[in-house]
């Protein structure tokens, strides 16, 4: 047994900070919006230049005018903002994001993040604001399968892809675990039901504490 990503994405709903400002990256991360509780003063951010972003809209009230980073259609929370991507970078870079919740080819035992590749850009995408949110955010939470579908690993000792940025990540949320990041190194916070640390551990590519 294991989350699915939409129970992750719960998961990390969570936990994040009450009154808090948080980034959610392209693709897996943007399921968070629907696993907010109501009431919670939490402002969500895209940095195609929203803050304010709500839960995902229903097929007839899609509007195409209004879409996050990933050019997913979004509703928007009463008092919402729209400004230019511009003024969302200067937040960004500003340390005015508190959470940034990004996706991941690889984390590294340092907590080192590689999510973007050189490619010809059909099936991999490129670097985009990934770099400026992964060191001007005050966490970077990652949101990913554990492995690739080819069973290649994710959590591993050192990156070989290139970097987005050194040592940012603060926890890693996978279909397995929750795991935090410090010293000494990775540890296993909280196991998904049914799915013993061993499996973790052997799914991994660097020694993790429990």
């Amino acid at each position: 047994m294991s989350w699915t990503m939409a129970q992750a994405a719960a998961r990390i709903a969570q936990d994040l900070p009450e009154a808090s400002v948080v980034n959610l990256g392209i693709g897996l991360p943007t399921l968070i919006a629907d696993h907010l509780r109501p009431g919670r003063e939490i402002l969500l951010h895209s940095e195609n230049g929203i803050l304010g972003l709500g839960p995902g809209v229903p097929e007839p009230e899609v509007d195409w005018d209004i879409i996050d980073a990933g050019k997913r259609p979004v509703s928007l929370v009463p008092g919402a903002a729209i400004f230019h991507h511009a003024d969302s970078f200067a937040m960004i870079r500003g340390g005015h994001v508190d959470v940034a919740v990004l996706g991941a080819y690889e984390v590294s035992r340092a907590g080192d993040l590689a999510n973007w590749s050189i490619d010809d850009g059909a099936t991999l995408p490129g670097v985009g604001g990934a770099m400026d949110l992964a060191v001007g955010a005050r966490q970077v939470y990652v949101l990913s399968r554990h492995t690739r579908a080819d069973g290649s690993l994710k959590l591993v000792e050192q990156c070989s892809l290139p970097l987005t940025a050194s040592g940012v990540v603060t926890r890693f949320y996978s279909d397995l675990a929750v795991i935090e990041f410090g010293e000494p190194g990775p540890s296993v916070i909280e196991l998904a039901p049914g799915v013993p640390f061993e499996d973790v551990q052997r799914r991994s590519g660097t020694p993790l504490s429990h």
